[in-house]
């Protein structure tokens, strides 16, 4: 039996993420009291179940007294069982325009903590041994409820196995620098798009935009010296720093044109040393073009 633990900030997107894992056939189970997860972990134990049966578990900090005194010892169970876990995260300033949106209460308010910005502080503080903990840690304060159920999925799907599993994505400078990329590569300094008309509504994943950024002699002495690096790098994360996932963002200004093109070339790339890889376009759909 395999455990997969999600969990993370109030707001971050947990209730998304488990819709997710419910539609790849993952037995989900939603606002699990803590204190009955290590109750869970001996019953499945003493099941028989199929190979490769996996069920998932939220727990976040509803049960606030428990979690307070007893987190290491959650953590604890977790090691001695078969558990994954994904820790959604987001800005404070994205989870606040979350709950005003939503109007929902947060968990924390009123206990111990007078305002909505207390709230979260406090339990950025109490949730911090869980995010060290986790194996994936996701930031959702860019992603559209699509682009999260898409990235969970990517990664929980069967075949990832135990593989470093890279996520390229392209963005713009302009709406900020992804927070869970572990590799940045700045893209500004290739032929821009933006300023050839016929181009200019179009994206890096129309043959002519990409033909124009890779037809560059500076794209291909570009290229040649990332994949160089990360031919040379992504064995030593995989093997050296066992890393189970690694963040690659391409940015160019707008996230449109230039970082499009590349993220791809880079994603083909990865993909072809047999590397389990994703691609995702952070800032595609963004109404205004920009250079």
């Amino acid at each position: 039996m395999q455990f997969i633990v999600i969990t993370g900030m109030s707001g971050a997107g947990k209730s998304n993420a488990i819709h997710a894992l419910e539609d790849l056939g993952v037995y989900c189970i939603d606002n699990l009291p803590p204190e009955l997860m290590h109750q869970l972990f001996e019953i499945c134990a003493r099941q028989s179940g199929k190979d490769g049966e996996r069920i998932a578990i939220v727990a976040d900090v509803r049960s606030l007294s428990w979690f307070s005194a007893n987190s290491q010892d959650l953590l604890s169970s977790m090691e001695q069982n078969d558990v994954q876990m994904i820790f959604l995260d987001s800005s404070d300033e994205e989870i606040i325009n979350r709950y005003k949106m939503t109007r929902r209460r947060h968990p924390l308010l009123g206990e111990g903590a007078n305002s909505l910005a207390e709230a979260i502080e406090q339990e950025r503080e109490l949730l911090a041994p869980l995010k060290n903990r986790a194996d994936y840690v996701v930031d959702t304060s860019l992603l559209s409820a699509a682009q999260l159920r898409s990235r969970v999925q990517e990664l929980f799907a069967q075949n990832s196995g135990e593989k470093l599993v890279v996520n390229c994505s392209s963005f713009g400078f302009k709406y900020g620098i992804p927070t869970d990329a572990d590799l940045v590569f700045d893209v500004r300094c290739l032929p821009n798009p933006f300023y050839v008309e016929e181009l200019r509504e179009q994206t890096g994943l129309d043959a002519p935009v990409r033909d124009y950024v890779m037809d560059s002699p500076l794209t291909e002495g570009f290229l040649q010296r990332i994949f160089d690096f990360l031919d040379y790098m992504l064995p030593l994360y995989s093997n050296e720093e066992h890393k189970s996932q690694l963040g690659i963002a391409i940015g160019c200004t707008g996230g449109k044109h230039r970082s499009v093109a590349i993220a791809q070339a880079v994603y083909e790339h990865i993909s072809k040393a047999g590397y389990l890889t994703v691609v995702n376009h952070r800032d595609i759909q963004r109404k205004k073009f920009n250079h």
